[in-house]
């Protein structure tokens, strides 16, 4: 049998049961992939005339298959109407369809068997050969007073466990009570009972009390909060930033806890904790009543330090448990916030939490979080994550920065900002979505942040709640378009479920280096230059790619700026992502007009896609060369990114082939709201961005422009880089941003 994804004849894995109801029904298919010519169903029974006609077969097209297998993989139980559309789709009969899926469970269902078969082997081996080295220990005991061979015969079998287990105790005991001192700050005296709560409102209790000291087994040592603590499941990477400050574990619970009090506390109170802007949107924390009820938590805050306060509440299409799940993989919750978070790794797992619900999982992260602008630094920080499960279908996720423990430590490390409790309360609602409500909380350095920002910051717009509310809706709105049923097979650009798949992953990769050229994250290196006529606000960087094949090798030039546009960020993002307007700003249109050939919808909101256009060439060597772009808009920004790319690769890529390889240097625009300079506390009008005063004293809505290139300078990787260089696209930034604000002033 061929083994390219279709599947022959299933043999010793078939089940004779299912065999039998196939025959009974007239079928002797061959797990899919053979069916009888010109017959199907009743068709095929043999009649009482005559003796039965010799039965053919033929086999389903690799077409067939691969739609089958590609459909299995999403959905291995599809209902009638869904087999009827395959049928339709594949010209195949229904019962054809279902035969072909109940074949496939088959085969799946005896490969894991097989497979958990050799793990259960493996295990049984294992536990023979302990068992062997048991037997051994216990015909040559060791003698307790002397140390030496004991006398055979002296003590039992039983005897010889109750030891054992009498020393397994006290190592554990030692353990124990180590571990009490470190967080009592005391000695614990041997008839200690279970540490009560103290302070905590008892919905919060994360397990104080039920748990005590017991429950230890040998995966960790469980603490008083039920978190248990594990040593065994860090990787390399999470033990080198592990070791590069030294912490208490132990101390870090008490952190969480007072953490996820404030934070839930937080979520629940309203006026006059919460002041609501104008449009009744993001709300922000009065300070004062802030002190005044968390007066007994509150550090000394830096000299020279801004505190940052937002809350915002919305409707996410996504189940509670996902999205708890979301979070505690930094992997995904990083993806999930591609914009907003440049770098997510996990220092330790400190409790892994009670199964699938992820219950009192703590967790320490360092990250790195960012704003589209050249002039806002990337913060940098590590934190606590801690998730609890409060009632069914409620979960609760807080952060809160480390120097929380250890403030002399952390400040050497994270210096410009601190994570006060930050988090997120999820709750399921009846109709597939969730009620997230969001709280940002932080202190931060302003004086490294450019004035022209500082509203912006300061307001919570930049860093706050209602920016990762409005992107995780944003984000599961495009997980329901991928998962949807109604978009199977081709559409009418031609492209498959598989090939629009590659397609949203290369158009992630491309957004993901755009705006690591411009935050200058430590996902790449970047190493900043100041020569040539280069303005003060301009950044240009540079880096060499020598291995990299999602690249060009060679050396890479990134600028980027941002600047006030005295217009909407909804008629500054239509202009920018219009095909036809392209020519007035792009240089890649050659100054014609452009045309979009493919469009993949991300979202219900007009805007929000991923598209493929074409200019006009003027030559044959261009007449082979698309441009990939990225659009978006919400609540918190817009986004315009795009790159050239070869047809050939991207014809690969459209039927589903692997995207890594498609080299791409992306450019492109972030749409900022706009906030006045005068700006104190978190009012805006209805339409969105708020007002700033022109130069004439008139008052006219605006926003800020982030504009970013990345150009290849030169194919060689040691190549020098000349002034020329630096200066070129220099001059490609400022002649854009004039073209743009020249073409909106005649539209």
């Amino acid at each position: 049998m061929d083994g390219h994804g279709e599947m022959g004849l299933i043999g010793e894995n078939f089940d004779p049961g299912l065999v039998g109801r196939m025959r009974e029904d007239g079928y002797e298919s061959r797990s899919g992939s053979g069916n009888f010519e010109g017959a199907s169903g009743d068709d095929q029974d043999a009649t009482d005339d005559g003796p039965p006609k010799k039965k053919k077969y033929h086999r389903h097209t690799p077409h067939q298959i691969q739609e089958l297998e590609s459909f299995f993989k999403e959905c291995p139980h599809p209902d009638e109407k869904q087999r009827m559309e395959l049928s339709r789709r594949l010209g195949l009969e229904s019962k054809q369809i279902k035969f072909w899926f109940q074949n496939r469970r088959t085969q799946m269902k005896t490969q894991l068997e097989r497979h958990e078969n050799v793990i259960l082997r493996q295990e049984n081996d294992k536990l023979r050969a302990e068992n062997d080295l048991l037997k051994q220990a216990i015909t040559s005991p060791i003698c307790n007073s002397c140390g030496g061979p004991a006398v055979p015969g002296e003590i039992s079998y039983e005897q010889h466990q109750l030891r054992i287990e009498n020393a397994r105790l006290k190592d554990e005991l030692s353990r124990i009570c180590a571990l009490t001192n470190k967080f009592l700050g005391r000695p614990l005296s041997s008839s200690a009972s279970p540490i009560p709560s103290q302070g905590l409102n008892s919905n919060l209790e994360l397990a104080v009390g039920r748990n005590g000291f017991g429950g230890l087994n040998n995966a960790g040592t469980t603490l008083p909060m039920g978190f248990e603590f594990v040593d065994g499941d860090m990787t390399p990477l999470m033990k080198s930033l592990a070791n590069e400050m030294p912490y208490d574990r132990s101390a870090f619970v008490d952190a969480a806890l007072a953490a996820m009090d404030e934070l839930i506390k937080m979520a629940q109170m309203d006026n006059p904790l919460w002041i609501k802007g104008l449009d009744g949107g993001m709300e922000t924390l009065n300070l004062e009543e802030y002190r005044r009820t968390f007066s007994s938590r509150i550090g000394i805050k830096p000299s020279g330090y801004t505190t940052e306060a937002t809350r915002e509440t919305g409707l996410v299409f996504l189940r509670g448990l996902a999205l708890v799940e979301t979070l505690m993989d930094v992997n995904r919750w990083a993806e999930m916030f591609p914009c907003m978070i440049s770098r997510a790794a996990t220092v330790d797992v400190l409790s892994s939490g009670t199964g699938v619900t992820r219950d009192n999982a703590l967790q320490v992260i360092d990250a790195e979080f960012q704003v589209l602008s050249p002039l806002i630094p990337v913060r940098h920080v590590r934190f606590i994550r801690c998730c609890k499960q409060h009632s069914e279908g409620v979960w609760a996720v807080v952060d809160v920065s480390i120097d929380a423990i250890q403030d002399a430590a952390s400040t050497l490390m994270f210096p410009n900002y601190k994570r006060l409790p930050s988090g997120c309360v999820i709750q399921d609602m009846d109709n597939k979505y969730s009620k997230v409500t969001w709280v940002e909380h932080s202190e931060y350095d302003e004086s490294t942040i450019h004035h022209l920002l500082r509203p912006l910051i300061s307001s919570g717009f930049g860093f706050g709640a209602q920016r990762w509310v409005a992107t995780l809706q944003r984000q599961c709105d495009c997980l329901a378009v991928l998962m949807s049923p109604d978009i199977l097979g081709e559409d009418d650009t031609g492209i498959t479920t598989a090939g629009r798949k590659s397609v949203l992953k290369l158009a992630q990769r491309m957004t993901c280096n755009f705006c690591s050229g411009v935050c200058a994250s430590s996902m790449h290196k970047w190493d900043r230059l100041s020569v040539g006529n280069v303005g003060e606000d301009v950044r240009v960087m540079t880096r060499k790619n020598i291995n990299d094949p999602g690249e060009p090798h060679g050396v890479v030039l990134s600028a980027s700026t941002s600047v006030w546009m005295p217009i909407t960020q909804q008629r500054l993002f239509d202009f920018l992502r219009d095909e036809r307007m392209r020519s007035h700003w792009d240089i890649l249109s050659n100054g014609g007009p452009m045309q979009e050939v493919v469009n993949v919808a991300k979202g219900p909101q007009q805007g929000n896609c991923v598209s493929l256009v074409r200019g006009t060439a003027i030559n044959a060597n261009e007449n082979n060369m698309l441009i990939l772009q990225e659009t978006w808009s919400d609540a918190s920004g817009a986004l315009v990114v795009y790159a050239p790319v070869d047809m050939s690769s991207m014809s690969v890529v459209m039927n589903g082939g692997d995207s890594a390889y498609v080299a791409l240097l992306p450019s492109g625009f972030a749409i900022l709201p706009g906030i006045s300079p005068s700006y104190r506390g978190g009012q805006s009008n209805s339409n969105g961005p708020l007002m700033k005063p022109d130069i004439d004293g008139s008052i006219s809505s605006g926003c800020l422009l982030t504009v970013g290139f990345q150009i290849l300078v030169n194919s060689i990787p040691t190549a020098k880089l000349t002034v020329e260089s630096v200066e070129t696209v220099n001059n490609l930034i400022s002649c854009t941003i004039q073209k743009i604000k020249a073409a909106l002033t005649l539209t």
